[in-house]
């Protein structure tokens, strides 16, 4: 027979519909939990203490909660008995009392009123996600306040903490999952929508990544940076760069960056810093699509996994000093890091054949390990 800890919990599954029933009015009704009609078929005294549990946390005994209609039922096996036919709850206030929910609805009524008062086209969410209100009961004034800056202001361009809303300075960010469930509706139209990062999402700035390069040709450094050469900018402002230059060399590592800084000066050209995967930062230079591209990485099946990534975004990229003759000079029995990918790479047969080699013996032979003279000297022999 069904326990009363079985009833709390079916009823608990049924709060949900309740709270939706409260935001579309409707009138509640009868409350009905499906019962388990089995019970104890052996012992009477066994069969009267199950009936003396679930009527003792009833509504008739402890004045709200669930009421049981009963039957008298010639049974087959313990003569006639009066058995529980139907278990429901009768008005709204001995289902949230029995679940203890009284002032969580109470409060949720409020938030509705707050809510739909300021944009009514939230009903439809709220519906949606009554848990959520719930969740953020305390929160729903500052919420809105946010929610309102940015309907008048849809593109602020600023960061977070700059926006002129009388919240705490780091509110929007705790909040950040219902407020852009709220923004995607209330200003959809200015929204990026691929965009997953808040910032990018809701037109405001962020903290961008910053591109590290060297200026390879003396008379571009004089001409566009009054001679300095070691130059690190946002990656927005490095995406709409316009310089004379033909030539990018893309290097791994920050360490084997630095070897930029004694490489021979060459004209028309950058090194760059491209910092691993991270060149998916790079992604949207579209500069880059009418230029020569070398790229330089680790020889180590990451290394050509990365640089596979950039082709994937510009085809015309080379690498450099990433070949079988460089390896097997200078590789000193390293051991690499395993990899996991099993997809097709943007490899020439040669990286391919080594790239397979590599990931076969675990090896690997960083940047850090080919000496200055070795690179210089190649350069110099292009």
């Amino acid at each position: 027979m069904i326990t009363p800890q079985e009833i709390k919990k079916k009823a608990e599954k049924k709060y949900i519909f309740f709270l939706q029933s409260l935001v579309i009015n409707n009138t509640y009704e009868k409350l009905v939990i499906r019962g388990d009609k089995k019970y104890t078929k052996s012992s009477l005294p066994e069969f009267e203490k199950e009936i003396q549990l679930i009527i003792s946390q009833s509504k008739e005994k402890k004045g709200f909660g669930y009421t049981l209609d009963f039957q008298q039922v010639k049974t087959k096996h313990l003569g006639t008995q009066d058995l529980p036919t139907s278990i429901y709850f009768d008005t709204e206030k001995d289902f949230l009392k029995f679940l203890g929910k009284e002032i969580e609805v109470k409060l949720f009524n409020e938030s509705i009123i707050k809510i739909t008062k300021v944009f009514p086209e939230l009903k439809e969410w709220i519906i949606n996600n009554p848990i959520k209100v719930i969740q953020n009961t305390v929160e729903w004034g500052s919420i809105l306040k946010v929610c309102l800056y940015f309907k008048q202001n849809p593109k602020p361009n600023l960061y977070i903490r700059e926006l002129p809303i009388n919240v705490h300075t780091k509110f929007i960010e705790r909040n950040q999952s219902v407020i852009k469930d709220l923004l995607d509706i209330l200003i959809s139209e200015y929204n990026n929508k691929e965009e997953k990062q808040f910032e990018k999402r809701f037109n405001l700035k962020y903290a961008e990544p910053q591109i590290r390069f060297e200026i390879l040709d003396k008379e571009v450094s004089q001409k566009f940076f009054s001679g300095i050469d070691d130059i690190s900018i946002p990656m927005s402002e490095f995406e709409t760069l316009d310089l004379p230059i033909e030539r990018v060399i893309v290097f791994e590592n920050k360490t084997t960056f630095y070897t930029a800084l004694t490489l021979p000066k060459m004209d028309k050209a950058i090194a760059l810093f491209g910092s691993g995967f991270s060149v998916s930062n790079l992604k949207n230079v579209y500069w880059f699509k009418h230029k020569e591209l070398l790229y330089w990485g680790d020889i180590d099946v990451q290394g050509f996994e990365i640089l596979s990534q950039f082709r994937s975004y510009f085809p015309q990229t080379k690498s450099i000093l990433m070949d079988k003759p460089t390896f097997d000079k200078f590789f000193e029995n390293d051991s690499g890091t395993p990899t996991n990918i099993s997809v097709q790479l943007n490899l020439t047969d040669e990286e391919q054949q080594l790239y397979d080699i590599l990931k076969t013996n675990n090896w690997r032979l960083e940047q850090e390990k080919i000496p200055f003279d070795y690179v210089n000297k190649y350069f110099e022999n292009e």
